[in-house]
């Protein structure tokens, strides 16, 4: 019987048992000096440091946070990683973004020697910024999905990504087919879905960039392939949406063409849906379908004001994503930064505990991981992060006018990003930690 592994981090641990929207302070657990108790990668105990200390084995080194808040790992629902190279590029909407830089950035991605170096860097710069967890898009290349697993599986982290599927309205170079597109998902799928911590997603990019045909292969490949994620773009833009009634015109609205060809469940996640009908939205959550809220993105493509309350009154499972390369940071601290400015945009606001509760355990449940990761319940898989509220000279000056928790994360959200982050652990074991940061007990660097 192989030795168990023991880790142990202290500092101020916060993590959501479910919507503070709806359960208020019942729904989060927040451990001023706590410690959080590791074994072989999973969560064994959350508790006072004055109650756990005599627990610990003395061999035990407990990593000390004074001050931080270690919050569960963040989960992005919607990224692009081949898009890191094109993160910033000037001056469209949505379709003439595509046209103009997406796709022939997305070319490159058919030499997998060139995806891994690209995913080498995107998983840096998610794990920087405390992202554990996300649903990542490759592009139309299978060697860009075997590349970017090749990357996650080697950091143990917990993926999702699949293949793109655009057999029609794009570039010869990424066009494939109904059946090629089939064909490569189900060997993807084969080949990585359930392998470690890696699963797989059948990735349509759009409506208009799929073909019926090929549509139908995608809910085939759904049916035949329980426990894979569906994760496609729905309802961004609006001149996106008057074509994909042109393409789809027997569709009563752009959901319904994913719903004619089965492709909505409970692992179905839908990037955007900035302009959803009532019809549309209460589809979404008649399946326990999800959408992945990317509020950068929608902001610098200028695609509209995402309906966060309209969606969650009706209980649309949603999470946030950062979108990149159309949002501009991976930081989740500035994606909630973003989501609160479109909520007051809109008469309607974004308080603190719902933010990290949606970059957190709101995002797992949107991918249907609640089970196994999002919070700090016993035998989750330990993947966090420790922020640090001090990190810079305004945030240092602002925290200590901080009247409360929630006034703090609030601060936390819309000042902090990359600098925020002291540490990010995965399974338990630090994958990343910010070099100016000290552990050792008794440590009282001002900005640790």
């Amino acid at each position: 019987m192989s030795k168990k592994t023991l880790t142990a981090v202290r500092g101020n641990i916060l993590h959501f048992l479910s919507d503070p929207a709806l359960h208020g302070d019942e729904a989060y657990q927040y451990v001023e000096d706590g410690i959080l108790l590791c074994e072989n990668g999973h969560i064994k105990k959350l508790g006072s440091a004055h109650e756990l200390l005599g627990e610990i084995p003395e061999e035990v080194e407990i990593e000390h946070y004074p001050g931080h808040l270690i919050v569960p790992g963040f989960i992005d629902t919607h990224v692009h990683y081949p898009q890191i190279g094109m993160i910033a590029a000037y001056g469209e909407q949505l379709l003439e973004w595509l046209e103009t830089y997406t796709f022939p950035t997305e070319r490159r991605f058919s030499d997998q020697v060139y995806a891994e170096q690209v995913a080498e860097v995107f998983l840096n710069e998610l794990v920087s910024c405390g992202t554990t967890t996300a649903l990542v898009f490759g592009t139309v290349h299978p060697q860009s999905v075997d590349a970017f697993f090749n990357k996650a599986e080697a950091r143990n982290l917990r993926m999702i990504c699949g293949k793109v599927l655009m057999d029609r309205n794009c570039p010869d170079y990424l066009r494939d087919s109904a059946e090629s597109g089939y064909r490569e998902s189900r060997d993807l799928i084969n080949r990585w879905h359930g392998k470690d911590r890696l699963q797989y997603a059948i990735t349509p990019r759009f409506a208009p960039t799929s073909s019926p045909e090929q549509l139908g292969r995608a809910g085939d490949l759904l049916r035949e392939n329980p426990g894979v994620y569906m994760h496609t773009h729905l309802s961004e833009n609006k001149n996106e949406i008057a074509w994909v009634q042109e393409l789809y015109p027997d569709s009563k609205h752009y959901l319904d063409v994913y719903d004619r060809y089965n492709l909505l469940g409970n692992r179905s996640v839908f990037a955007h849906g900035v302009h959803l009908c009532d019809d549309a939205c209460q589809r979404l959550a008649d399946t326990q379908s999800a959408i992945a809220h990317c509020p950068s993105s929608n902001l610098f493509l200028g695609s509209g004001l995402f309906p966060l309350q309209k969606l969650r009154d009706l209980g649309v499972k949603m999470g946030f994503g950062t979108d990149v390369g159309a949002g501009t940071s991976f930081s989740m601290l500035q994606t909630m930064s973003d989501a609160y400015k479109i909520q007051q945009l809109q008469g309607s606001t974004l308080p603190a505990m719902q933010a990290f509760y949606r970059a957190t355990l709101g995002s797992a449940e949107a991918l249907d991981l609640q089970s196994t990761i999002g919070n700090f319940e016993y035998g989750k898989e330990a993947d966090f992060v420790v922020l640090n509220p001090r990190a810079s000279t305004l945030l240092n000056f602002r925290v200590d006018r901080a009247r409360n928790l929630e006034e703090q994360l609030f601060v936390l959200a819309m000042l902090g990003d990359d600098r925020t982050v002291s540490a990010t652990y995965i399974m338990g074991e630090a994958q990343f930690k910010r070099e100016d940061h000290c552990t050792k007990a008794g440590c009282t660097h001002t900005h640790c």
